[in-house]
């Protein structure tokens, strides 16, 4: 019985070997897939690279799991084109002309990444020919190829490459795979002594270049740079590689490897800037270099187009330098540029090939675009295409267009440059009210765009434009975006290389994303049809439109390795890509799926993910599985994926980490990088696949194919023919493959698309829109010119048809008629209705309808000076205008002809800056009393202002709009006021405490003359010598601090403010009466006069304190009631006074002249502390001031008040003397320059000269 029931491995072995074979055989014999409902996630999608290759092992140095190589531009550095945490994704080439450009708020983008979004903290970066005006296509420009290495890896699953290996289905359209081991000829050359290095560059020069160039490096996680680096090179293809540490410095750091895009013979390696900031040059691809030292971090690089030794170069404190030397020496361009927001100009664009763009902030923290030259960026010689400000970040130059952004009203607007010409905003449907725009691509003199509209969200809409860049019209709605790690938009499209016209997009249906195909630039767009069957042979059951064929979009983070999905130019017809059949794009199920004849159908061809890398211009395609797991085996295909062989590529299994194919897939050499063990050193395998031919193709192996799309052969109004080698024939392509034959069509409808302002309808009709006028004419139409009356149809941009139905839906030629004008608007450039004062102030005049060049134009500018134009193309630059005083001006703008005018107007405030503010108000009050306090400005007219008051720790602020209020404290204590001042964007605060009593006493005191020769008058200076007059009173008399308040006032001879205060303890006894405060005053009184307080302000300089005299107008009444001869007294001060009012009244009997004067009540007025005259300002209210029957004539506002001397009290509560003004009393007191006021108008003296206020206040 033990022997039966114990284990016998060979018996099991056979037994599970032959149940596993009969379950294949029979049990999945009637397997069919059907339409399944599965939720979808869509992946996020990576981004764009630069060319090249970089890789990074994961080690336990305690580096971040989730991280790119630290500093690096995603992409542009890589976040690593090999491993993720799980597997090592081995990704295709992508043509770099895919790229696109980012800007904050509208960016430019690739379809499916962006490549420009660059973390703070990065380094530096090789751009090859970022001119947005003409990319390198297909060249490794300088960028570093990237892949990454990682550690700790969890496996998928134990399945071999291939997932159905072994197997052979029957069945048309399945892949077979074939059961036969074969192997390739391969080297291995281990990079020895890097076992530590967790970091790699590599670039294979190409163009039939034996040359290979890596650059490994320990990145030190904790410390956050480069510790070692070693330079390898090869020139043999990879077979063997030669360490050049001593040729470059054993002592040196290299940080980063650039390859010049237009001569690969040029090396630039960068040294690490934490050791030292140095460029090695090499001009002989690698062998010997020439250090050079910089005097600046390098953050970037961007080559030139077409001159290979020019080179920008940014650094990391935002400076532009340029070199016309390859390096090795710098001229500094400009500061504060924005990153990556500086651009060569294109050759075909413009006839200055050195002309820099870039995006420069002001002193001012705008952002503008400048031109200029890279030989000299000076203020003189720059050129400022865009009239006014821009946002940051939006400036993109891309092949014929510049595009700008400028945000007014919290809505962004897009402004377009065709061929370096006037900015014209861009038209977008009347309410699409866009979010966020994307420039996705500008090839064939059209812009493709994404933006997203006021109610999306998570998806955008595909927009795209006539030749000039301007009117825009809807493609494709909802297309499927997402958030990539570093916060950037990628949208889910894809244009397929090789194919003009030919895209595939993700649109978002009722919350479920579908896979659609267009061929004629999104003029149409259908599902993608399902395989017929699937890996096995079974039949596949899947109906158009519930169920269809969804594919991933996310593009290639290198170009030397593959993501989810890739196209040649090389191999038009054949596209790769990762999906899964059903109603939605879901994450799960993912299969592997090819197309040999541009997406019409397609084959399944593994049941995981693979990498896919194209050979030999597409006649080799060779498939490496997405495992955690050593591999040592691969697929190749001779027949555009229908067939697939087993090769193996080295003798032990390697945990790959990425793939590279020379550049330009002529030749059919590849490395694998990878390590056999975690700690091992990198091991670089060479595959040569030329052993597997024995011949080059001759013209007999090659068969013609016609484009097609679901059998209409006429696409982008051409039938194209292709030359493709025959399946059946194993032969080496070279140079031969690709070639083409065009032959235009005749054009039918589907040639044209629907105008801007236009809508198609279900009966394919191009109808208005309802917000749309067709009759409306340009404002460039003037009387007697001609324009194109459109018939609601424009032509696909690249659209090759003739004859047919072009006539009938081409724009015909009309005479323009004469307008009046209509829609005119009068706008700021920067879209703000505040300028400073002293400071430029653009208006843009802009007219929707009317004869631009036969209407006159007037402008007032609303400061009695006005300006005309004969026509309004003069003022296409901008109408400029200088106000010299603050205050908010009428800005009227008229345009007349002779049918009509029509008018617009603005409101401008015009401010100066805010400086200062000094909050005045009593430093002691009693309980109950009005307090007035008033904001002091300096300057004091600075526009528009709003004041907001806090008092204590209320929670709801008090917000005026003058700067003088009344309030009361009904509880005894210290109390502070805060007031802030906001006048445009700066806002300013002071705050003051001020103490609350019942009763307490006040002296002024005052000082020796030497104290006023230190006394700067600031309010520093007084608190101080505050704090030390009255540590000198408390020790000179014993009485405690907490009586005694001191308060040094402003303005020369030094004075202060002595206040005895009823300090009361915590238990709430020992409240100290009016007698005691009295007694404390004598005692004060009493040391003061024997000379017995002072205080050394200096070494030698004693200062004494005195008293001076009792206040003149006491705040309060300290008494507790009057006594009968003080009331007797008053009260005959008070008849006397009358009487001799009346006398003087009418002694004087001067006709017309009335004068009167009504005094304040002593008891009412609380003592406010004096100021100078710079931190008093009159707090005389405008809307008190302008009242109809008290104000001035209106002039007054803008005349300077000359003597300003106390707090002016709202005349309306009695607190001011009152003055009717006629002609005879001006003779008689005199007036302020300049100030003529109505006759009969009221005015109050302190607006008067010192003499008129004299003569106009008799006591």
């Amino acid at each position: 019985m033990e022997k039966v029931a114990g284990w016998y491995p060979a018996w099991h072995v056979a037994l599970l070997y032959w149940t596993w074979l009969f379950l294949f055989t029979f049990g999945f014999a009637g397997a069919e897939i059907t339409c399944r409902s599965c939720h979808s996630q869509v992946k996020p999608q990576q981004q764009h690279p630069q060319q090249g290759l970089s890789m990074h092992l994961k080690t336990g140095r305690g580096e971040k799991e989730q991280r790119g190589i630290p500093g690096e531009q995603g992409g542009e550095r890589g976040q690593g084109a090999g491993m993720d945490t799980e597997d090592a994704e081995l990704q295709a080439p992508f043509d770099p002309a895919l790229a696109g450009t980012k800007f904050s708020g509208w960016e430019s983008r690739s379809w499916a990444s962006e490549p420009d979004k660059l973390p703070e903290k990065s380094r530096p970066e090789a751009a090859a020919a970022r001119t947005g005006d003409h990319p390198q296509r297909g060249q490794g420009g300088g960028r570093r190829n990237s892949a990454r290495r990682r550690r700790g890896r969890s496996p998928r699953g134990t399945a071999g490459p291939g997932g159905a290996a072994g197997r052979e289905p029957g069945g048309s359209g399945a892949a077979r795979f074939g059961l036969e081991e074969l192997r390739l000829g391969s080297t291995t050359f281990a990079l020895t002594g890097d076992s530590a290095h967790n970091q790699a560059m590599v670039h294979w020069s190409g163009q039939n270049s034996s040359v290979i160039l890596i650059l490994t490096k320990l990145y030190d996680y904790n410390l956050g740079s480069i510790t070692e680096s070693s330079l390898w090179r090869s020139t043999d293809y990879g077979t063997t590689y030669e360490k050049l540490n001593d040729k470059v410095g054993l002592k040196t750091i290299l940080s980063y490897l650039y390859v010049c895009p237009t001569n690969k013979r040029k090396i630039m390696l960068l040294t690490d800037p934490e050791v030292e900031s140095s460029l090695l040059i090499s001009t002989d691809e690698g062998a010997t270099y020439q250090k050079y030292r910089l005097n600046f971090y390098i953050h970037s690089l961007l080559f030139h187009p077409k001159q290979e030794d020019w080179i920008l170069a940014y650094s990391q404190d935002q400076k532009l330098f340029s070199s016309v030397e390859f390096g090795r020496r710098w001229l500094l361009l400009h500061e504060g540029v924005a990153p990556n927001r500086f651009y060569w100009s294109m050759t075909g664009s413009s006839r200055e090939p050195d002309l820099v763009h870039l995006e420069a902030k002001t002193v001012d923290g705008h952002a503008q675009y400048i031109t200029c030259k890279m030989q000299n960026c000076s203020e003189a010689s720059q050129n400022r295409p865009f009239p006014g400000y821009i946002d940051h970040n939006s400036l993109i130059v891309q092949d014929d267009y510049v595009f700008v952004q400028l945000t007014s009203g919290g809505r962004p607007h897009y402004y377009v440059s065709y061929r370096r010409n006037a900015f014209t905003p861009i038209k977008l449907p009347k309410y699409s009210l866009p979010k966020d725009m994307h420039v996705i691509s500008t090839d064939e003199s059209q812009v493709f765009a994404a933006v997203q509209e006021w109610n999306q969200n998570d998806t955008y809409n595909l927009y795209i434009s006539d030749t000039r860049g301007v009117y825009f019209t809807l493609a494709l709605e909802n297309v499927k975006s997402s958030q990539g790690l570093d916060g950037n938009v990628m949208i889910d499209l894809y244009e397929v290389a090789g194919i003009k016209g030919m895209f595939l997009a993700n649109k978002k249906i009722d919350n479920q994303v579908k896979t659609f195909i267009t061929y004629n630039k999104g003029r149409d767009w259908n599902l993608l049809q399902a395989p017929d069957t699937d890996l096995k042979g079974n039949p596949v059951h899947c109906l158009l439109p519930y169920c269809s064929l969804h594919l991933h979009l996310k593009v290639s983070e290198n170009p030397y390795t593959s993501g989810n999905i890739a196209s040649r130019d090389t191999a038009p017809s054949i596209i790769v890509a990762s999906g899964n059949i059903g109603p939605e794009l879901s994450d799960s199920d993912i299969s592997m799926f090819v197309s040999s004849d541009a997406g019409n159908t397609w084959r399944q061809i593994f049941e995981e993910e693979h990498s896919v890398l194209y050979l030999d211009q597409g006649g080799v395609l060779v498939a490496i599985k997405h495992t955690s797991l050593p591999i040592r085996h691969l697929w190749l295909s001779f027949d555009e994926g229908k067939s697939w062989s087993k090769y193996s590529f080295t003798s032990l299994p390697l945990f790959v980490d990425g793939i590279l194919g020379e550049p330009g897939e002529e030749t059919l050499i590849m490395t694998v990088f990878g390590h056999f063990s975690h700690r091992s050193e990198w091991q670089l395998v060479k595959i040569d696949y030329k052993s597997i031919f024995d011949r080059r193709c001759a013209e007999e192996d090659y068969w013609t194919w016609q484009l097609h799309s679901q059998g209409e052969a006429c696409i982008m109004g051409a039938k194209r023919i292709y030359r493709k080698r025959k399946s059946e024939k194993k032969c080496m392509q070279g140079k031969y493959a690709g070639a083409m034959t065009s032959e235009p069509c005749v054009c039918t409808d589907a040639d044209f698309d629907c105008d801007y302002g236009y809508e198609r309808h279900s009966n394919g009709q191009c109808l208005p829109a309802f917000w749309y006028n067709p009759s409306s004419l340009s404002k460039d139409c003037s009387l007697g010119q001609s324009y194109l009356n459109s018939t609601g149809y424009r032509k696909v941009v690249s659209n090759n048809c003739t004859d047919g139905v072009r006539e009938q839906y081409t724009a015909k030629p009309q005479q323009c008629p004469g307008k009046a004008p209509q829609g005119l608007h009068i706008i700021t450039s920067d879209g703000k209705l505040t300028a400073e004062q002293g400071h430029n102030v653009t208006f843009l005049v802009q007219l929707e309808e009317g004869d631009l060049q036969r209407s006159l134009i007037q402008v007032d500018f609303g400061d009695g000076t006005a300006v005309s134009y004969a026509n309004l193309s003069s003022t296409e630059d901008g109408i400029k205008h200088t106000y010299q005083n603050v205050g908010i001006f009428r800005v009227t703008v008229l345009v007349e002809n002779s049918l009509g005018s029509d008018s617009a107007v603005l409101y401008l405030h015009v401010t100066c800056p805010l400086e200062h503010v000094h909050l005045s108000l009593p430093f002691v009050t009693t309980k109950n009393k009005e307090v007035n306090a008033t904001a002091v400005l300096w300057p004091s007219q600075v526009g528009t202002l709003t004041y907001v008051w806090w008092f204590g720790n209320n929670t709801e602020p008090l917000i005026t709009l003058e700067g003088s209020i009344t309030f009361t404290f009904s509880v005894e204590g210290m109390n502070t006021i805060t007031v802030q001042v906001s006048a445009g964007n700066t806002i300013l605060q002071d705050t003051k405490t001020i103490a609350v009593y019942e009763q307490f006493r006040s002296l002024r005191l005052s000082f020796s003359p030497n104290l006023d020769d230190y006394n700067p008058d600031i309010p520093e200076w007084r608190r101080d010598i505050s704090r030390v007059v009255k540590r000198a009173l408390v020790e000179a008399t014993g009485i405690s601090s907490k009586h005694i308040l001191v308060a040094v006032l402003p303005g020369l001879p030094t004075s202060a403010e002595l206040f005895i205060l009823p300090y009361q303890d915590a238990t709430g006894g020992n409240k100290r009466t009016a007698e005691d405060l009295e007694q404390i005053s004598e005692i004060l009184i009493q040391k003061l006069n024997q000379n017995l307080v002072y205080f050394e302000l200096k070494p030698g300089v004693r200062v004494l304190v005195h008293a001076a005299h009792l206040t003149a107008a006491p705040l309060v009444d300290l008494t507790p009631s009057h006594s009968g001869s003080a009331m007797l007294m008053l009260l005959s001060v008070v008849f006397v006074g009358l009487a001799v009012f009346v006398i003087y009244k009418f002694k004087r009997k001067i006709p017309g002249l009335n004068i009167y004067a009504q005094m304040q009540n002593e008891k009412d007025q609380e003592m406010i502390s004096p100021v100078s005259q710079r931190e008093s300002i009159p707090n005389a209210p405008q809307s008190e001031l302008r009242s109809p029957e008290q104000l001035v004539d209106e002039k007054l506002d803008v005349q300077p008040i000359e003597q300003p001397q106390a707090t002016v009290q709202n005349p309306r509560k009695g607190n001011a003397a009152k003055v009717v003004w006629t002609e005879d009393f001006q003779r008689a007191c005199g007036s302020p320059r300049g100030f003529k006021p109505r006759p009969g108008a009221e005015v109050f003296p302190q607006l008067l000269s010192p003499r008129a206020q004299k003569k106009s206040l008799p006591m």
